[in-house]
């Protein structure tokens, strides 16, 4: 929990300084006097201001965004002596460039994080697949228990490479949402037999990466063996004379290739609601064995399903995915982009109905994800930053009022019409725009305290 708490306060903290930076230091630049550079909202708990006509850096109570006070005319008098100073005063240009400077702070910010954990590298799961669901593209596609997805493609013509399977799970994800086939070079697991298969995700009828589309794909966590991890003292499995490290040959006669098939037979087990015994063929020490295994049944969800309380399955086989100082860098470029775009394609499939609403996240999830990210280690960490600085830098361009981009359609309107958007429209649109915001932020939130009950 501490662990949680410390890593969501320091991703707040670095990515609202980056972008308030941004808007200082370019402000300063086009001779931009600079009032206040605060972190946060409310009742000011730390301030440094080294001249009474220096900037004030603060540190305020509630530490959910931040801003820069800048002289400006529209917000109280200014003395003639620094009215070249004022924010209103600076050309529309110089105005762009300062309000754009926060979310291209944040942009510029995660290409250098993606950068970073790709020189660190990280240790992933190779991309050997787990057997296919039933009627699923996957197993349409003739994909195979223990197929290794090599190469991607979108075309069929150019291919590249798929790293891990995090990177075979983002190809799919791009596939969704572009509506579009996906080509896979597969090989076996020691990398013999390469052929190619179609998933048809253009077939899907879908528009987002969810948890029934990802069943209808049928490809899921990657490919474990099928031997025994632990086996609880006094359990049904223990009682039966099951032992960690045996291998699962079958189970009532069914031939069993993967550590998920095992799990899926146990809980299948107690689908009628009444104990059967399963007939399990194990290998130990070289010796096949047969084991009668009785389940218990327990209610979950609403439905019957048996236990054993053993847990079968190995750590996936990894790889460590690491570039060099100048690959790392394009991919890093490469990444940003395609999650600034995603982010765009989700936020106007969700406008539209083509996405669920349930897509949008708020401070819970963000605090349990950068808690998670920090026990993975350190380039997790640097990778879910630059998630999250992508999201606050395309967020912010949004044409809403209240945000960075509100602003910099009013200097659109102003370079198209050669005058500011009036008062009058100014306050309107200022309603509006928190009026909209609230209804986001509460939707947000909704949807973290849904996540953190199980209703989604």
């Amino acid at each position: 929990m501490i662990t949680t708490v410390l890593a969501f306060v320091l991703t707040l903290g670095v990515l609202i300084v980056i972008h308030e930076y941004g808007h200082y230091r370019v402000a300063v630049a086009c001779g931009v006097k600079v009032l206040r550079f605060s972190v946060g909202f409310g009742r000011v708990i730390w301030r440094r201001q080294a001249t009474p006509d220096s900037t004030e850096f603060v540190l305020s109570a509630l530490p959910l965004g931040g801003y820069v006070k800048m002289l400006d005319e529209r917000e109280g008098p200014v003395p003639p002596s620094e009215l070249h100073g004022a924010f209103n005063r600076k050309t529309l240009w110089q105005r762009t460039a300062i309000v754009a400077a926060g979310p291209a702070a944040n942009l510029l910010l995660a290409v250098l994080l993606y950068a970073a954990a790709h020189w660190i590298g990280i240790d992933e799961a190779k991309a050997v697949l787990g057997p296919p669901a039933a009627t699923s593209l996957a197993e349409k596609a003739g994909l195979r228990s223990g197929d290794w997805a090599r190469a991607y493609s979108f075309d069929g013509q150019e291919w590249a490479d798929l790293r891990s399977m995090s990177d075979l799970r983002w190809q799919l994800t791009q596939g969704v949402l572009r509506a579009e086939p996906l080509h896979l070079m597969v090989t076996d697991r020691e990398g013999r037999g390469q052929r190619r298969v179609l998933l048809a995700l253009n077939e899907l009828g879908s528009s987002e990466l969810d948890a029934p589309t990802m069943k209808r794909i049928g490809l899921g966590n990657a490919f474990s063996e099928p031997v025994l991890g632990k086996v609880n003292v006094g359990g049904p499995g223990a009682q039966a004379g099951l032992l960690a490290g045996d291998r699962v040959l079958s189970i009532d006669g069914a031939p069993i290739i993967d550590a998920s098939m095992v799990r899926d037979r146990i809980r299948a087990s107690g689908s009628s609601g009444t104990a059967v015994p399963m007939l399990w063929q194990v290998e130990r020490a070289g010796q096949r064995l047969e084991v009668s295994v009785l389940p218990t049944i327990v209610s979950e969800g609403g439905r019957t399903v048996g236990r054993i309380e053993v847990f079968p399955g190995q750590p996936p086989e990894m790889v460590t995915v690491q570039f060099g100082p100048v690959d790392g860098l394009v991919q890093a470029v490469s990444k940003t982009w395609e999650m600034s775009t995603l982010t765009l394609k989700m936020l106007g499939k969700m406008l539209i109905g083509e996405a669920s609403l349930k897509n949008l996240s708020g401070p819970i999830t963000i605090a349990d994800y950068a808690g998670q990210s920090v026990r993975l280690g350190l380039a997790y960490y640097l990778g879910f930053l630059a998630v999250v600085s992508v999201s606050l830098g395309v967020l912010n361009l949004l044409p809403l009022p209240m945000l960075d981009g509100g602003h910099l359609m009013y200097y659109l309107f102003e370079g198209l019409t050669g005058r500011p958007v009036s008062d009058l429209w100014l306050e309107r649109l200022q309603r509006g725009g928190v009026a909209i915001m609230l209804m986001m932020m509460s939707l947000a939130l909704f949807n973290d305290m849904a996540r953190l009950l199980g209703l989604h």
